[in-house]
Order: C-alpha cells, then structure tokens, then sequence
C-alpha cells in the first residue's frame, strides 16, 4: 500500500515472559500479550497493555491469527479517545509472509473518527524490522474524506 493511505502505525512491544500455548490432537494455540505505541494521521498514542494475538493453527496447517487491543490517546482533533481493534490474517501452509496481510475492524469512542473508522475500507500489514514488530493500517479507499478531515 502507498505511505499516502496509512492512516496508523503500530510498534508492538511483545510480553515474550507471558507468551503461552500448547499443541493438541487438532492442532496447536498460541497467545501472545503485548502492548506498544501508535501514532498516525488521525489518532497518536498508547497500546493498552492487556493486548493479545492469538494464533490458532490447525491440522492442514492453516494459520489465523486475531489480534484484539486497545488504543488509549488523542484523536486528529486533539480530543482524548479510545480504539477497539479487532485484527484478523490468515495464512496456509504454516507460513507467515513477510509482510503479512491482514483485515482490521475498529470500535471507537471519537466522535470525529466513529463513521471513518465504521468503514470497511481498511487494510493491515505486519513486518518485522530493527525496531520489532510494527503493524500499519492503511485506507483501501482515500478518495472520498468528506467523513474524516486527514
């Protein structure tokens, strides 16, 4: 996706002391806490520190991943708010690509962002770099901003 569509930035910070999971007859789960830092054109601030990715892998080797967190900071306009995010991927063979694709879904208490964000013209991508994990969410559809002044 195009630097002119992220609309957010997240650098994970991984809880690796509370990483948990096990493998069973049908497959195996594994949830990873984490918490981090957000910042982007509408909204800059904190991952809450209760955030968790699960991964449930099963016997044919496909991968989903749900990632579920909360945002706590400042919207575009200043006004302190919060971000429900819900972050899906799924992957075969067992393999995570480098970068990831994922769909986001959000829940947010801003009354500047509740309608943009209640879209689903949303993408994410996951990469590891130097700095860790960082997630980024993108706007599939920037055309039309008459809801979100960016």
């Amino acid at each position: 996706m195009s630097e002119k569509n992220l609309i957010l930035e997240i650098k994970i910070d991984l809880f690796e002391d509370r990483i948990t999971g096990f493998e069973g007859k049908n497959g195996t789960v594994k949830m990873i806490p984490f918490g981090g830092s957000v910042s982007g054109k509408i909204f800059s601030g904190i991952v809450e520190p209760c955030g968790v990715d699960t991964q449930v892998m099963n016997l044919s080797q496909v991968r989903h991943m749900s990632a579920r967190y909360m945002l706590t900071g400042k919207d575009y306009t200043g006004t302190a708010c919060r971000i429900y995010v819900e972050n899906n991927g799924w992957f075969t063979d067992g393999a995570m690509p480098a970068p990831f694709k994922t769909v986001p879904t959000f829940i947010t208490d801003s009354e500047a962002l509740a309608d943009y964000l209640g879209g689903s013209h949303f993408t994410g991508e996951g990469s590891r770099g130097e700095d860790g994990l960082v997630i980024r969410f993108y706007d599939k559809n920037p055309v039309d901003k008459s809801y979100v002044i960016l």
